[in-house]
């Protein structure tokens, strides 16, 4: 296959106004008062105050979703923001968390659109209510569609096809990509993207929710398939238990992954997983609270209609070393 196209990767950037940054706030809590910092190292938007819901399709103990947070907060600290932080990854359940925000009257609401059909109802009710609406990580296809104005994340389709370009550069040509929650269209994006560039690609399903069923799925592959040279994991948390499986199998296969967290970044540097693709999940979190908030004070939209790109980043040994204090840090 031919390399990709970068162009069509360009990231739309979104213009922060130089305020400090103070303390955090979440599930309700409250932001210092405007123009104070409790550091003592800056200034909260003199903005009024108004009240945000983050929703997601976060699963139990997914790390992942801990930076996105991270990063969401501080926008809501610097941006004199209430902020609500909700999640299932159930797509009707999430649907419901919506209609919720709607109907307590908050400000904005981002969410991911991980099953955007699912969603279309509860955000119809947003639009009518007059409540601005981004989404981030997952729906950058969708939108539009569902009355969002803007979306931060990155483009998997692209982000497959980076890791299959890597693994091709790499010499590997018989990977398993291991999907942990099917109907997922950002996932299904990512192993399509790969099998674009390497066509022998297989998909292997597993319950994301069940890391011994995960553990002993890819176990039982990686015996019945001795060809199969490396396995793909599609977040950080699944990558880890792919090694156990690995070990468990005493397989030969290579293991790359998607998304990071600190454990992750060390097995990079340790040589045990060869790269993963980064899709910079803090600065979603950050972008889509703080483009609700610049909308408010301004009017100001983001992205022209495009989707505001945060990925793929591949992170390889060299990279990994370099940013390790900031996975230190929880927010890589």
């Amino acid at each position: 296959m031919g390399k990709i196209n970068w162009r069509r990767a360009a990231v739309a950037l979104a213009i922060v106004p130089a305020l400090g940054l103070a303390a955090c706030s979440s599930e309700g809590g409250r932001a210092p008062a405007a123009g104070s910092d409790s550091n003592g190292g800056g200034e909260v938007a003199s903005t009024e105050r108004i009240k945000v819901a983050l929703i997601t399709h976060a699963a139990p103990g997914d790390t992942f979703w801990d930076i996105v947070r991270k990063g969401a907060e501080e926008a809501a600290a610097k941006d004199n923001i209430e902020l609500q932080y909700l999640s299932d990854p159930d797509g009707g359940r999430q649907s419901q968390l919506v209609e919720q925000a709607v109907d307590q009257g908050v400000d904005g609401i981002a969410l991911t659109l991980a099953k955007p059909d699912a969603m279309s109802g509860a955000l119809q009710k947003a639009a009518a209510a007059g409540i601005p609406v981004v989404s981030l990580n997952a729906g950058e296809n969708d939108f539009l569609d569902v009355g969002a104005f803007a979306h931060f994340g990155s483009d998997e389709e692209l982000a497959g096809q980076a890791a299959g370009e890597k693994m091709e550069e790499l010499g590997y040509s018989k990977p398993v990509c291991v999907i942990q929650e099917q109907g997922h269209v950002g996932l299904e994006a990512r192993c399509a993207g790969v099998k674009e560039i390497v066509p022998d690609t297989e998909v292997l399903y597993v319950q994301g929710t069940d890391m011994t069923q995960v553990e002993s799925t890819v176990t039982a592959k990686l015996q019945a398939s001795r060809d199969v040279d490396v396995v793909i994991g599609l977040g950080a948390p699944f990558t880890m238990t792919i090694l156990k499986a690995k070990e468990t199998a005493n397989s030969d296969a290579a293991v790359a992954s998607f998304d990071m967290n600190q454990q992750l970044v060390d097995e990079i540097v340790a040589e045990n997983i060869i790269f993963t693709v980064d899709q910079q999940p803090w600065l979603q979190g950050y972008l889509a609270v703080d483009s609700l908030w610049q909308n408010k004070r301004g009017g100001f939209t983001i992205g022209g209609g495009q989707a505001t790109l945060t990925g793929p980043a591949i992170v390889d040994k060299e990279v990994a070393e370099n940013i390790a204090e900031f996975a230190q840090e929880g927010i890589r």
